[in-house]
């Protein structure tokens, strides 16, 4: 699913506008892009947690030229689903 077809099944369900849906989507993913940058977890009760997770420096192999390279480390976004929406996708 697409972030327009999103859109637009909210709009159906809701009967709002797609353009109140779409900026209320917007500043939805802002508060959460916000919140994960600052470091914060965002708990969604029933759907999940987003969350920031460190990743630790590694040393891996070129395949092409067999030479060992360091990648250094960094945070990468995450998310743990939660048990209502694990429940639900497994029915």
């Amino acid at each position: 699913m697409t972030k327009t077809e999103l859109i637009n099944k909210v709009a159906e369900q809701t009967g709002a506008t797609k353009k109140s849906v779409g900026e209320a989507l917007d500043a939805f993913l802002e508060a959460i892009q916000d919140a994960l940058v600052n470091g914060d977890k965002v708990t969604i009760t029933g759907f999940g947690t987003f969350e920031v997770r460190e990743r630790g420096e590694k040393t891996v192999v070129n395949p092409q030229t067999k030479k060992k390279m360091v990648v250094p480390p960094s945070k990468a976004p995450a998310f743990k689903a939660g048990r209502a929406l694990k429940d639900a996708v497994n029915k």
